[in-house]
Protein backbone atom coordinates (compact mmCIF):
# COMPACT_ATOMS: atom_id res chain seq x y z
CA UNK A 1 0.00 0.00 0.00
CA UNK A 2 1.41 3.36 -1.07
CA UNK A 3 0.29 6.03 1.41
CA UNK A 4 0.97 9.68 0.67
CA UNK A 5 0.08 12.74 2.73
CA UNK A 6 -1.35 15.57 0.62
CA UNK A 7 -2.91 18.99 1.16
CA UNK A 8 -6.37 19.41 -0.36
CA UNK A 9 -7.67 22.66 -1.81
CA UNK A 10 -11.27 21.86 -0.89
CA UNK A 11 -12.99 19.19 1.20
CA UNK A 12 -16.69 20.12 1.41
CA UNK A 13 -18.00 19.65 -2.12
CA UNK A 14 -21.46 20.18 -3.58
CA UNK A 15 -22.90 16.94 -4.93
CA UNK A 16 -25.59 16.09 -7.46
CA UNK A 17 -26.36 12.81 -5.68
CA UNK A 18 -30.03 12.76 -4.80
CA UNK A 19 -30.88 13.42 -1.12
CA UNK A 20 -27.47 14.96 -0.34
CA UNK A 21 -26.19 18.53 -0.48
CA UNK A 22 -22.49 17.94 0.10
CA UNK A 23 -19.92 15.19 0.15
CA UNK A 24 -16.66 14.83 2.05
CA UNK A 25 -13.91 12.44 0.95
CA UNK A 26 -11.00 12.59 3.42
CA UNK A 27 -8.95 10.19 1.30
CA UNK A 28 -8.20 9.55 -2.36
CA UNK A 29 -8.12 5.84 -3.09
CA UNK A 30 -9.25 3.02 -0.84
CA UNK A 31 -7.44 0.17 0.85
CA UNK A 32 -10.42 -2.16 0.49
CA UNK A 33 -9.71 -2.50 -3.22
CA UNK A 34 -13.12 -3.82 -4.29
CA UNK A 35 -12.84 -5.21 -7.82
CA UNK A 36 -16.06 -3.60 -9.05
CA UNK A 37 -15.55 -0.16 -7.52
CA UNK A 38 -16.82 2.67 -9.72
CA UNK A 39 -14.57 5.13 -7.88
CA UNK A 40 -11.51 3.79 -9.70
CA UNK A 41 -12.36 6.42 -12.35
CA UNK A 42 -10.66 8.88 -9.99
CA UNK A 43 -7.30 7.73 -11.36
CA UNK A 44 -8.06 9.71 -14.53
CA UNK A 45 -7.87 12.90 -12.48
CA UNK A 46 -5.23 12.06 -9.87
CA UNK A 47 -2.51 10.65 -12.13
CA UNK A 48 -2.02 7.47 -10.10
CA UNK A 49 -0.47 4.60 -12.04
CA UNK A 50 -0.88 2.02 -9.28
CA UNK A 51 -3.81 -0.43 -9.38
CA UNK A 52 -6.95 0.67 -7.56
CA UNK A 53 -6.63 -0.50 -3.96
CA UNK A 54 -2.85 -0.14 -3.85
CA UNK A 55 -2.70 3.56 -2.99
CA UNK A 56 -4.27 6.08 -0.62
CA UNK A 57 -3.70 9.82 -0.52
CA UNK A 58 -4.39 11.25 2.92
CA UNK A 59 -5.82 14.79 2.95
CA UNK A 60 -4.08 15.79 6.17
CA UNK A 61 -5.54 19.31 6.23
CA UNK A 62 -9.14 18.09 5.80
CA UNK A 63 -10.48 19.01 9.29
CA UNK A 64 -9.03 22.54 9.30
CA UNK A 65 -10.14 23.10 5.72
CA UNK A 66 -13.64 21.86 6.57
CA UNK A 67 -13.94 24.25 9.49
CA UNK A 68 -13.09 27.17 7.22
CA UNK A 69 -15.51 26.06 4.50
CA UNK A 70 -18.37 25.54 6.95
CA UNK A 71 -18.23 29.22 7.89
CA UNK A 72 -19.63 30.02 4.43
CA UNK A 73 -21.76 26.92 3.85
CA UNK A 74 -25.51 26.72 4.20
CA UNK A 75 -26.52 23.90 6.52
CA UNK A 76 -27.36 20.70 4.65
CA UNK A 77 -26.93 16.95 4.39
CA UNK A 78 -23.36 15.64 4.08
CA UNK A 79 -22.40 12.25 2.63
CA UNK A 80 -19.30 10.62 4.06
CA UNK A 81 -17.97 9.38 1.63
CA UNK A 82 -18.78 9.06 -2.08
CA UNK A 83 -15.52 7.87 -3.70
CA UNK A 84 -13.68 6.32 -0.77
CA UNK A 85 -14.47 4.43 2.43
CA UNK A 86 -14.34 6.86 5.37
CA UNK A 87 -13.30 4.04 7.73
CA UNK A 88 -10.73 2.25 5.57
CA UNK A 89 -7.61 0.99 7.40
CA UNK A 90 -5.59 4.24 7.25
CA UNK A 91 -8.37 5.99 9.20
CA UNK A 92 -7.22 4.13 12.31
CA UNK A 93 -3.97 6.13 12.21
CA UNK A 94 -5.04 9.47 10.74
CA UNK A 95 -8.55 9.81 12.21
CA UNK A 96 -9.57 12.28 9.50
CA UNK A 97 -13.15 11.02 9.38
CA UNK A 98 -13.49 11.38 13.15
CA UNK A 99 -11.99 14.88 13.10
CA UNK A 100 -14.29 15.94 10.26
CA UNK A 101 -17.27 14.58 12.20
CA UNK A 102 -16.22 16.68 15.20
CA UNK A 103 -16.21 19.77 12.97
CA UNK A 104 -19.60 18.91 11.44
CA UNK A 105 -20.98 18.39 14.95
CA UNK A 106 -20.12 21.99 15.84
CA UNK A 107 -22.67 23.13 13.24
CA UNK A 108 -25.03 20.12 13.56
CA UNK A 109 -24.95 19.30 9.88
CA UNK A 110 -26.95 16.18 9.02
CA UNK A 111 -24.58 13.32 8.20
CA UNK A 112 -24.94 10.13 6.19
CA UNK A 113 -22.13 7.59 6.45
CA UNK A 114 -21.53 4.53 4.28
CA UNK A 115 -18.71 2.11 5.07
CA UNK A 116 -17.66 -1.51 5.14
CA UNK A 117 -15.69 -1.24 8.33
CA UNK A 118 -16.22 -2.08 12.02
CA UNK A 119 -13.88 0.86 12.75
CA UNK A 120 -17.02 2.99 12.56
CA UNK A 121 -17.91 1.70 16.04
CA UNK A 122 -15.09 3.84 17.41
CA UNK A 123 -17.16 6.96 16.73
CA UNK A 124 -20.44 5.97 18.38
CA UNK A 125 -19.83 8.70 20.95
CA UNK A 126 -19.97 11.28 18.14
CA UNK A 127 -22.94 9.69 16.36
CA UNK A 128 -24.96 9.95 19.56
CA UNK A 129 -24.40 13.72 19.71
CA UNK A 130 -25.77 14.51 16.25
CA UNK A 131 -29.38 15.56 15.92
CA UNK A 132 -29.52 13.60 12.67
CA UNK A 133 -27.04 10.96 11.57
CA UNK A 134 -27.44 7.75 9.63
CA UNK A 135 -24.79 5.02 9.42
CA UNK A 136 -24.89 2.34 6.76
CA UNK A 137 -22.84 -0.77 6.05
CA UNK A 138 -22.35 -2.11 2.54
CA UNK A 139 -23.13 -5.83 2.49
CA UNK A 140 -23.21 -7.14 -1.06
CA UNK A 141 -23.61 -10.89 -0.50
CA UNK A 142 -24.15 -13.50 2.20
CA UNK A 143 -21.38 -15.72 0.76
CA UNK A 144 -17.93 -15.18 2.26
CA UNK A 145 -16.19 -16.79 -0.73
CA UNK A 146 -17.90 -14.32 -3.05
CA UNK A 147 -17.02 -11.46 -0.72
CA UNK A 148 -13.35 -12.49 -0.77
CA UNK A 149 -13.35 -12.76 -4.56
CA UNK A 150 -14.78 -9.31 -5.23
CA UNK A 151 -13.80 -7.41 -2.05
CA UNK A 152 -10.45 -9.05 -1.20
CA UNK A 153 -9.19 -6.57 1.39
CA UNK A 154 -12.47 -5.62 3.03
CA UNK A 155 -13.84 -6.76 6.43
CA UNK A 156 -15.78 -10.02 6.58
CA UNK A 157 -19.54 -10.15 6.18
CA UNK A 158 -20.00 -11.24 9.78
CA UNK A 159 -17.90 -8.32 11.05
CA UNK A 160 -20.15 -5.91 9.16
CA UNK A 161 -23.32 -7.54 10.47
CA UNK A 162 -22.02 -7.35 14.04
CA UNK A 163 -21.17 -3.69 13.45
CA UNK A 164 -24.73 -2.97 12.33
CA UNK A 165 -26.14 -4.79 15.33
CA UNK A 166 -23.92 -2.85 17.73
CA UNK A 167 -24.88 0.49 16.18
CA UNK A 168 -28.55 -0.46 16.13
CA UNK A 169 -28.40 -1.52 19.78
CA UNK A 170 -26.92 1.86 20.73
CA UNK A 171 -29.82 3.66 19.09
CA UNK A 172 -27.93 4.88 16.04
CA UNK A 173 -30.09 5.02 12.91
CA UNK A 174 -28.76 2.27 10.64
CA UNK A 175 -29.23 1.00 7.12
CA UNK A 176 -27.70 -1.66 4.90
CA UNK A 177 -26.70 -1.04 1.31
CA UNK A 178 -26.98 -4.22 -0.71
CA UNK A 179 -25.18 -2.81 -3.69
CA UNK A 180 -23.90 -3.89 -5.98
CA UNK A 181 -25.85 -7.13 -5.71
CA UNK A 182 -23.20 -9.81 -6.02
CA UNK A 183 -24.23 -13.49 -6.21
CA UNK A 184 -26.34 -14.03 -3.09
CA UNK A 185 -29.12 -16.02 -1.43
CA UNK A 186 -31.97 -13.63 -0.52
CA UNK A 187 -33.33 -15.77 2.32
CA UNK A 188 -29.95 -16.24 3.98
CA UNK A 189 -28.98 -12.59 3.64
CA UNK A 190 -32.26 -11.33 5.10
CA UNK A 191 -31.96 -13.78 8.00
CA UNK A 192 -28.37 -12.66 8.58
CA UNK A 193 -29.47 -9.03 8.88
CA UNK A 194 -32.57 -9.66 10.97
CA UNK A 195 -32.87 -7.16 13.84
CA UNK A 196 -29.89 -5.04 12.84
CA UNK A 197 -31.16 -2.44 10.36
CA UNK A 198 -33.86 0.19 10.13
CA UNK A 199 -33.73 0.60 6.36
CA UNK A 200 -32.50 -1.26 3.28
CA UNK A 201 -31.12 0.12 0.00
CA UNK A 202 -30.64 -2.21 -2.98
CA UNK A 203 -28.78 -1.64 -6.24
CA UNK A 204 -27.61 -3.85 -9.08
CA UNK A 205 -24.09 -4.21 -10.45
CA UNK A 206 -23.84 -1.21 -12.77
CA UNK A 207 -20.25 -1.59 -13.99
CA UNK A 208 -20.32 -5.08 -15.44
CA UNK A 209 -17.32 -4.76 -17.75
CA UNK A 210 -14.96 -4.21 -14.82
CA UNK A 211 -15.62 -7.70 -13.44
CA UNK A 212 -17.05 -9.69 -16.35
CA UNK A 213 -13.91 -11.85 -16.57
CA UNK A 214 -14.14 -12.74 -12.87
CA UNK A 215 -17.73 -13.89 -13.35
CA UNK A 216 -16.83 -15.85 -16.46
CA UNK A 217 -13.81 -17.57 -14.89
CA UNK A 218 -15.91 -18.68 -11.90
CA UNK A 219 -18.90 -19.68 -14.06
CA UNK A 220 -21.05 -17.02 -12.43
CA UNK A 221 -22.37 -15.41 -15.62
CA UNK A 222 -26.00 -16.12 -14.70
CA UNK A 223 -25.63 -13.54 -11.93
CA UNK A 224 -25.04 -10.85 -14.55
CA UNK A 225 -28.39 -11.40 -16.21
CA UNK A 226 -31.02 -8.66 -15.85
CA UNK A 227 -33.47 -11.28 -14.67
CA UNK A 228 -31.23 -12.15 -11.72
CA UNK A 229 -31.17 -8.55 -10.51
CA UNK A 230 -34.90 -8.11 -10.96
CA UNK A 231 -36.07 -11.39 -9.39
CA UNK A 232 -33.60 -11.46 -6.51
CA UNK A 233 -33.94 -7.73 -5.91
CA UNK A 234 -37.71 -8.04 -5.65
CA UNK A 235 -37.40 -11.07 -3.38
CA UNK A 236 -35.09 -9.17 -1.06
CA UNK A 237 -37.53 -6.27 -1.04
CA UNK A 238 -40.49 -8.48 -0.16
CA UNK A 239 -38.66 -10.38 2.56
CA UNK A 240 -37.47 -7.21 4.28
CA UNK A 241 -40.83 -5.47 3.95
CA UNK A 242 -42.53 -8.53 5.43
CA UNK A 243 -40.42 -7.76 8.50
CA UNK A 244 -41.60 -4.14 8.52
CA UNK A 245 -38.33 -2.73 7.17
CA UNK A 246 -38.61 -0.03 4.44
CA UNK A 247 -36.74 -0.80 1.22
CA UNK A 248 -35.57 1.38 -1.67
CA UNK A 249 -34.58 -0.30 -4.94
CA UNK A 250 -32.52 1.80 -7.37
CA UNK A 251 -33.13 -0.12 -10.60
Amino acid sequence: MIIKEVFAKTILTRTAIESFDYCINPYVGCGHGCRYCYASFMKRFTGHLEPWGDFVDVKVNAPDLLRRQLKRAKRGIVALSTVTDPYQPVEKKYELTRKCLEVLLERQFTVNILTRSPLSLRDIDLFKQFDQVRVGLSITTNDEKIRHLFEPHSPSIQARVETLKALHKKGVRTYVFIGPMLPLDPGKLVALLDGSVGEVLIDRLNYVNKVKALYRNRQLERYLDDQYFHLYGMELKKRFEDRGIPVSVFF
